[in-house]
């Protein structure tokens, strides 16, 4: 049975997505925060460890990227999750009572419209099933929750509103860490981060490499450097497996091309045409 840790408690969209890929035989380990998922998988108290990384609505999630930096750790698997939130309050709470709403950022975010229409303050909590158990565990008038169906069931929760996510298109993509590399599938991506040198065109010369060898690229986005201020790094998804020969090949020229290269692995990937609505 695979340990697998993930964010949040139960109830959390990140257990449904644990469960969505490994089904229900998994032991759960839960996490209070994102640095928790890298510690428990370096001391080896579990197999894997699940890191959301990005919204179809809200965009990157905050400081995960940064994680999969610092750790020294392989990209297992891509999980793609489709996100439904719910309200949920108190039982007797009505739609009509609730003034304020409390759930994680991104939670908040991709409901925006919803809270907005209803005339609800949104109040950031550090997680979406935690923000269900600490409110039914001090109810307060006038408050609910978003989070998912499971957290209310979980927590003794009335349903005031479903699926109450902006737009349909809501999905929250995964990256299943672990160590070594998995085993190249039908449809693999591989995922680096890289660093530029400091002249003209140099991140078009970097970009062409991929042109030349047709490989498609499914993500490029820039985020600041810590150590080295206004020089960004890049960090790249693109379709195919290190050990493809062309693969090989364009990270060869990227090391000559780039001042820093990192691989954050080759594995299993979703394909777009696959997630449904």
């Amino acid at each position: 049975m695979p340990r697998v840790a993930y964010q949040g408690i139960p109830g959390a969209n990140s257990e449904i997505a644990v469960r969505q890929h490994f089904g229900d035989d998994v032991d759960l380990h839960p996490c209070q925060h994102f640095n928790h998922l890298f510690s428990v998988l370096r001391a080896e108290e579990v197999d894997f460890s699940l890191l959301p990384v990005e919204n179809a609505l809200a965009g990157s999630v905050s400081g995960a990227y940064e994680l999969l930096l610092d750790h020294d750790v392989r990209i297992q698997a891509e999980v793609i999750l489709h996100v439904h939130h719910a309200l949920l309050a108190n039982p007797g709470t009505t739609l009509d009572d609730v003034t304020t709403v409390r759930s994680h950022p991104q939670a908040l975010l991709q409901c925006e419209r919803f809270l907005q229409r209803h005339d609800m303050e949104s109040v950031s909590w550090f997680d979406t099933a935690g923000a269900a158990q600490d409110l039914s565990e001090s109810p307060q008038p006038g408050v609910a929750v978003i989070a998912s169906k499971l957290a209310g069931k979980l927590y003794g929760l009335d349903l005031l509103a479903g699926d109450i996510e902006d737009e349909r298109f809501n999905y929250t993509r995964f990256l299943l860490m672990g160590h070594g590399d998995p085993e190249p599938s039908d449809y693999n991506k591989t995922s680096i981060v890289f660093a530029t040198r400091h002249r003209p065109a140099a991140l078009y010369e970097c970009l062409g490499e991929f042109a030349k060898r047709d490989l498609n690229l499914t993500k490029l986005e820039s985020r600041p450097r810590r150590n080295r201020p206004w020089e960004p790094l890049f960090y790249l998804d693109f379709e195919g497996h290190w050990q493809e020969p062309r693969c090989q090949e364009l990270l060869t020229q990227l090391l000559q091309l780039t001042s820093f290269v990192k691989m954050l692995g080759s594995y299993p990937a979703v394909r777009s045409g696959t997630v449904g609505m």
